[in-house]
C-alpha cells in the first residue's frame, strides 16, 4: 500500500499559477481552521499540523499570518465544507472535499468535472466506505520491525508498516497523528518525513489505463482548477 499510496499522490505545483493555487487553497483552510478552532497552534492541533503542512508545501509565511490574521478579526467569509464522492474513469473511486461559500456553484462546478470525464457523481457514503480516515508518514528506513518496536513502546495503535525501496510507511488511525509523529522524533531527532498527513487511503486499488488513463488526468487537472477543491482522493493506479 506504501508504494500505491505515493503514486496516488498529486504532483507538487510547479508554475507560478498552479503555486498561487496552492497558496489559495491554504489560506482559505487555514482561516476555517483558525476561525473554528482559534489562532493558536499550540491549543489547536488541527491548525498546528495544517501549518507544518503549509510550511513544507512552500507556503510563504505572510500567506500564513495574512490568513490566521484574518482568522482573528471580526466577520470575514463564511465558508463551510462539502464533500462529493462518486466513480472516475476507468470505474475508479473518487472523492473531492472541498470549502465553498456558495454550494450551488460548487456542486456544479465539480459535477461538471465528473460529467465531462466520463465520471459518474454518487450519492454521500457511495465511496467513503472503501477508505480509511489514516496518519500517513513516510520516510527514509528500512528495518520496520525497529520503527514498530519504537511505536509499540510508546503505546501507538499501528494500522499498518511497510518497507519497500529504501523508504518506511506508516498507517495509523487519524486520531494518532501527533502520537507517531513524536514517538519517531523522540527515536530520532533527524529523521524528516517525505509525508506526514492525515488522508484518506482507499482499501483497494483500481488499475486504470489506456484511454481511460488520459480521461482520468483530464479529469485530476479539471478538478484542480476548481477553486474550491480542497483534496481530491482516489484508488486509481495508472498503468
Amino acid at each position: 500500500m506504501g508504494r500505491a499510496y505515493q503514486n496516488r499522490k498529486d504532483s507538487m505545483a510547479k508554475t507560478a499559477a498552479a503555486k498561487t493555487k496552492v497558496y489559495s487553497k491554504y489560506g482559505k483552510e487555514l482561516y476555517v481552521v483558525g476561525k473554528n478552532g482559534g489562532t493558536d497552534p499550540d491549543t489547536n492541533l488541527t491548525l498546528r499540523r495544517l501549518i507544518e503542512k503549509a510550511k513544507k508545501d512552500q507556503v510563504p509565511a505572510h500567506v500564513i499570518e495574512r490568513a490566521l490574521d484574518k482568522a482573528n478579526g471580526a466577520g470575514g467569509e463564511d465558508y463551510v465544507t462539502a464533500r462529493y464522492e462518486g466513480f472516475g474513469p476507468g470505474g475508479c473511486m473518487v472523492i473531492v472535499d472541498c470549502l465553498t461559500d456558495n454550494g450551488k456553484r460548487t456542486f456544479s462546478d465539480v459535477r461538471n468535472c465528473f460529467t465531462k470525464n466520463d465520471a459518474k457523481l454518487g450519492s454521500p457514503g457511495a465511496v467513503a466506505h472503501m477508505f480509511d480516515h489514516l496518519a500517513v508518514f513516510i520516510f527514509a528506513g528500512e528495518d520496520e520491525e525497529a520503527v514498530l518496536e519504537t511505536l509499540m513502546m510508546a503505546d501507538v495503535d499501528v494500522t499498518d508498516i511497510e518497507a519497500d525501496d529504501g523508504k518506511i510507511t506508516v498507517f495509523a488511525p487519524a486520531a494518532e497523528f501527533y502520537k507517531v509523529k513524536s514517538a519517531l522524533l523522540e527515536a530520532d531527532e533527524a529523521l524528516e518525513f517525505e509525508v506526514d498527513e492525515i488522508s484518506f487511503v482507499p482499501q483497494t486499488a483500481c488499475p486504470v489505463s489506456g484511454e481511460d488513463a488520459e480521461v482520468f488526468d483530464k479529469f485530476l487537472a479539471m478538478l484542480e482548477d476548481c477553486d474550491d477543491v480542497q483534496e481530491v482522493y482516489h484508488n486509481a493506479e495508472l498503468a
